[in-house]
């Protein structure tokens, strides 16, 4: 019995990943790609390749609605042919039935996230790099214009705000040396200062910042110059972040989840609650998006259990509501989390806690 629904899950499933990840990279990256033949002079050749680099991050995608989709066509199949009724006269509980579906969707959920973790990010990062140097702007391994961080402390006023720390901002940078910088530093109490420099490089022995040709302007509490230093060289103690910041250009979706939690750190020293909140969501939706395909092999296969008689074209449009129903949500609890309405667990997990309990609930329903 295992062995024949297994057989039965198989062909939808690739079915799915194969239509569902070609609507997908149709939209997300195909139309893109002719645009950029026709107008920008692109290659075929190169647009194939990119092509090829796109296309795992919308089968990783179509992971979750391909579980769906197949074991709601199958256990549907079984149920208007009265196969489940013949395996039920036998003594076999829906449980028992529909255990195949729930092992293939965990096979799934390690597929998900093996792909999350080893393949698309590189791939997608590749496929940047790739259009880029085509299309003569390859982009260098750090941020070469404006350089801009802002970190925060808490207000003075002792309330939850947050207050600016300090601004650094540089016009320039060639991987080594910020040009053109202007730093406004408020860290203290009763004491401004504004930094201008032509050129600034990170000592890594000392951990400090040489900055060359410049001036420090003091600022008193009333508005006023107290102190106006020039230099051709000084030493400064400010933090090395906005150098790592700038060190880095790759965003979410070219990111495993360790080189996330590393930019996740860069950022939490910035104080910027907003960004941290972000960054702290994105993470934990690398780890929810792997078991949306265990929520959605256990709702496909409860709604498929039940005695009816439908048609593969009924399935797929049952299969596309749900989908769009959890996508929504899980927009809608991300939205949340990044403007701190919800945490960012709860904001990544809420939809595959709350499909998970839509599932039980199907599934105590078909058992009875």
């Amino acid at each position: 019995m295992d062995r024949y629904i297994a057989r039965e899950l198989t062909l939808p499933f690739f079915f799915g990943v194969g239509a569902f990840s070609s609507i997908g990279i149709s939209i997300g990256a195909l139309f893109e790609l002719i645009r950029r033949v026709t107008e920008s002079g692109l290659a075929v050749t190169l647009a194939i390749q990119i092509f090829a680099l796109k296309l795992p991050e919308f089968i990783v995608l179509a992971f979750p609605m391909s579980t769906l989709l197949s074991t709601m066509m199958t256990y549907s199949r079984l149920s208007s042919d009265s196969e489940l009724i013949a395996l039920r006269g036998c003594g076999v509980s829906v449980r028992r039935i529909i255990a195949p579906a729930v092992v293939l969707s965990m096979l799934v959920t390690g597929l998900t996230f093996l792909f999350n973790e080893l393949i698309t990010p590189a791939a997608n990062y590749q496929a940047a790099i790739t259009l880029e140097q085509a299309l003569n702007s390859e982009r260098p391994p750090f941020q070469e214009r404006n350089i801009f961080y802002q970190e925060f402390q808490p207000a003075s006023d002792n309330s939850d705000a947050q207050e600016l720390k300090r601004l650094f901002y540089a016009r320039r940078f060639d991987g080594e040396t910020m040009y053109g910088l202007t730093i406004l530093d408020f860290s203290q109490k009763g004491l401004n200062q504004v930094v201008s420099s032509e050129a600034a490089t990170w000592d890594f022995g000392k951990n400090t910042w040489n900055f060359y040709n410049g001036t420090i302007y003091v600022v008193s509490p009333d508005g006023s110059f107290r102190n106006i230093v020039t230099f051709d060289n000084q030493e400064l103690q400010l933090p090395r972040t906005p150098l790592d910041l700038a060190s880095r250009t790759k965003n979410d979706t070219e990111m495993n989840i360790a080189e996330a939690t590393r930019q996740l750190d860069l950022v939490r020293k910035s104080g910027d609650e907003r960004s941290i909140r972000r960054w702290e969501t994105r993470i934990q939706q690398k780890y929810a998006l792997p078991f949306v395909c265990v929520v959605f092999g256990l709702v496909g296969a409860s709604i498929g259990v039940r005695p009816q008689r439908t048609s593969k074209a009924t399935s797929f449009g049952v299969s596309i509501v749900i989908i769009f129903g959890y996508y929504l949500l899980s927009f809608i609890t991300n939205a949340m989390g990044e403007v701190g309405f919800l945490s960012p667990f709860l904001a990544a997990w809420l939809p595959t806690l709350l499909g998970s309990v839509a599932g039980v609930f199907l599934l105590l329903k078909a058992s009875r």
